[in-house]
């Protein structure tokens, strides 16, 4: 158990710090969208390589 004295202050964020910290995080967010798109859109087109090219001409 912590005594008083070793109790620390809870210091506040400023609004500087508070709109750094949510410019970090909004630019992380869509890092992750893009890389998540571009990892789905590398299966997607390895899918249809995969296929080969009769997939196309095959009948209905």
């Amino acid at each position: 158990m912590s005594a008083p004295d070793e109790i620390r202050s809870v210091e506040t964020e400023s609004a500087e710090i508070a709109a750094a910290r949510a410019k970090v995080r909004r630019r992380r967010s869509i890092a992750l969208g893009v890389a998540l798109a571009l990892f789905a859109l590398t299966f997607y087109v390895l899918t249809i390589i995969k296929m080969g090219p009769a997939l196309f001409d095959r009948a209905l």
